[in-house]
């Protein structure tokens, strides 16, 4: 995509008039990757990070890439669409503007960082196997474990006959009557945590991814927001 002037990508994004934009940018409303942006500077849409009072700005509609993180809730299937009229992450992004995919998966009963992007090619690429991006989640369960059954947690390297990588456990607090663990994996097989606890009999409260790689879950419940340019290089640059 070509660079456009400040004015004409506010203007095209609908956020104001060209004329509003230059008022805008005069009273320092405006940065382009954190500076104050100036009347008549040109911007890469693709590289550059537009902000107007702080607000992350992107064209709604158009042939551009689009990269957000969801916050997705449990009760929510992680597609675009369901036969059974179940609800799904693409009603929690309408807001977008444009068609964006899931990049890899939540099951319905967990929450947490989920990616979506209409560039094919970077899904691709993080949800590939040879690409093992630590993910890491909280798993509440429903009881008080002690420290061994961890250990056997994370010994595990096969389930229902199909190797797995390892997967790191730590535990993080106990409350009155679950635990909560940190289980960082570099590959997701279906289900896999689940899986896990069941085969050493524990059974999961709540499943909430946390991070992807050097991405930190920071949007509440149900809520998205795009990436940041730089998070968007570190995700191009994985591999």
């Amino acid at each position: 995509m070509d660079d456009l002037r400040i004015q004409k990508y506010l203007s095209d994004c609908g956020v104001c008039s060209r004329r509003a934009a230059e008022k805008a940018i005069v009273e320092g409303r405006v940065t382009v990757n954190g500076i104050a942006a100036q009347t008549g500077m040109k911007i890469d849409p693709m590289r550059d990070t537009v902000r107007f009072d702080g607000k992350i700005i992107a064209k709604k509609r158009g042939s551009h890439y689009v990269y957000i993180m969801l916050n997705k809730p449990e009760g929510y299937l992680t597609t675009l669409h369901d036969d059974r009229d179940r609800k799904t992450v693409s009603e929690l992004v309408k807001e977008v503007g444009v068609r964006v995919y899931p990049v890899g998966r939540l099951d319905m009963n967990s929450e947490g960082l989920l990616l979506l992007t209409n560039d094919g090619e970077l899904t691709n690429k993080l949800t590939h196997p040879s690409h093992h991006v630590p993910k890491v989640y909280i798993v509440t369960l429903k009881t008080l474990v002690k420290p061994e059954k961890i250990a056997e947690l994370a010994a595990i390297c096969e389930i229902d006959g199909e190797k797995i990588e390892p997967v790191e456990c730590v535990i993080e607090k106990y409350n009155q009557t679950t635990t909560s663990v940190r289980m960082t994996l570099y590959e997701g097989k279906n289900r896999q945590i689940r899986r896990m606890c069941e085969k050493v009999g524990l059974l999961v409260k709540r499943l909430k991814r946390v991070s992807l790689g050097e991405l930190e879950l920071d949007v509440q419940k149900g809520k998205w927001r795009y990436l940041e340019r730089s998070e968007i290089d570190y995700l191009k640059s994985i591999g």
